[in-house]
């Protein structure tokens, strides 16, 4: 079944708002079997939606739209559908009525523009919206059905996955599907793909490669009647493909796996952080509980900080400045001292958009203080695209993802190489 999705709103196309509906949207469908054909954003224009729409069911069976279907003059979706299907909007009683409800169990007065949520295209389905007032609307259009959701995120989800969903499955039989996400982390999109190459030409099986800084989801789906079985071979073979660097599965993050290995340790984690502002400590802290493993951080990004809070030899900071593998080693150990925990993991270097005493943006060392011995990575420059306005950014995330996957591999007992074949130098030193 091929499915265009429609996006609405001018929000979306000035880049106000990012369009997460359609990432969603295109997740969740392709999750069913249905093929995403194709993607538009158009803004709250009648005449540019029905245009929108009706060239949309030349090429698809069926088109989902999200966005104005609320009360105010520029949610114009229905009035588009009605002229698309050329038909009136007329007023449904039932709707009326749960508005009504709604607002007075709320204790609010009912403002009369809120009413525009009950008009609809005349024969068209309303489709319950149970998280909320804007109801989902199915329009039978001549070349076929067009479902329209609200933009609200939680309100359009649940209309998807209530109504349209099973809907679609009935009608068009979508085929049978597993998948899985498997999370890998400091491989390099290129490589994943390449040591999967045998995987990519197995009948039934279709790999996606969804890259973030420092890390790559790999998603498998396999089709057919024996689907959730093949997966389970395919997914093997993937893990065996590309070893220790797959660190968890489909929502695990790699903070979370951490968390996970430390407990089943009985040990702790501190972070003391320079070019990364806090950030280690807060993906350690999305994880609920993570009070029992993350002892706790210091943000010493002024350099004197690292040696007052920190320990760090001053003449080493004179003669080396901030960045340099052994001032990470030292704040890691510094913070372990100072926290009382099991390791101490640090960042220093050059987040940009300058370089700093000779050194590239990109420039980056880690420091990991355990119970036995310090380790200090050292990478001469993280494999950053260029210097543009979101380099700083894309340093800093990498820097967090080599730091966590530097201590899973730690807990794990794993070699520290990324498995990339770029040259580095391992530190070790008495911890």
């Amino acid at each position: 079944m091929r499915v265009e999705l429609l996006t609405v709103g001018d929000e979306l196309l000035l880049g106000d708002t990012v369009n997460g509906n359609a990432a969603w949207l295109g997740r969740r469908l392709a999750e069913h079997g249905a093929d995403v054909t194709r993607s538009v954003v158009v803004g709250d224009e009648t005449d540019v939606i029905v245009a929108a729409v009706t060239s949309a069911l030349e090429r698809a069976d069926a088109v989902i739209t999200t966005g104005g279907l609320g009360p105010t003059y520029d949610d114009v979706t229905r009035d588009a559908l009605a002229k698309a299907a050329g038909v009136a909007l007329v007023r449904d009683a039932g709707l009326e009525r749960r508005l009504r409800e709604r607002v007075a169990r709320a204790g609010r007065e009912l403002q009369p523009m809120a009413l525009r949520m009950a008009d609809v295209p005349e024969g068209a389905r309303v489709l319950a919206n149970s998280a909320g007032s804007a109801p989902g609307l199915r329009v039978e259009l001549p070349g076929g059905p067009v479902y329209a959701l609200p933009g609200v995120p939680f309100e359009m989800r649940t209309i998807m996955d209530e109504a349209v969903l099973p809907e679609l499955a009935e009608i068009a039989g979508l085929p049978a599907v597993a998948r899985r996400t498997l999370r890998t982390a400091r491989l390099w999109e290129s490589v994943v793909a390449t040591r999967l190459a045998e995987v990519e030409a197995m009948d039934g099986v279709k790999l996606a490669y969804l890259p973030d800084p420092a890390e790559v989801k790999v998603r498998i789906t396999v089709a057919g009647a024996d689907a959730p079985e093949r997966l389970a071979g395919v997914e093997a073979r993937v893990r065996e493909l590309l070893g220790p660097a797959v660190y968890g599965v489909e929502d695990e993050s790699l903070a979370l796996v951490v968390h996970r290995l430390l407990a089943e340790r009985g040990e702790t984690v501190a972070a003391a952080e320079s070019l990364t502002g806090g950030l280690i400590g807060a993906e350690l802290t999305r994880t609920p509980g993570s009070s029992a493993t993350y002892g706790g951080g210091v943000v010493a990004y002024a350099t004197d900080v690292k040696r007052r809070l920190l320990g760090v030899s001053g003449d080493l900071l004179a003669a080396h400045g901030a960045v340099h593998p052994d001032v990470a080693a030292a704040m890691a150990a510094g913070v372990r001292e100072a926290l009382g925990t099991t390791y101490g993991l640090a960042v220093t270097g050059v987040a940009g958009p300058d370089p700093q005493d000779g050194h590239p943006v990109g420039t980056v060392y880690i420091g990991l203080a355990g119970p036995e011995k310090s380790r200090t990575v050292v990478r001469p420059r993280l494999p950053v695209p260029g210097n543009g306005p979101e380099t700083r950014g894309v340093v800093r995330r990498m820097t967090v993802v080599h730091a966590l996957e530097l201590l899973r591999r730690r807990l794990l007992g794993l070699d520290v190489e990324d498995g990339n074949g770029e040259g580095r130098v391992d530190r070790e030193d008495p911890g």
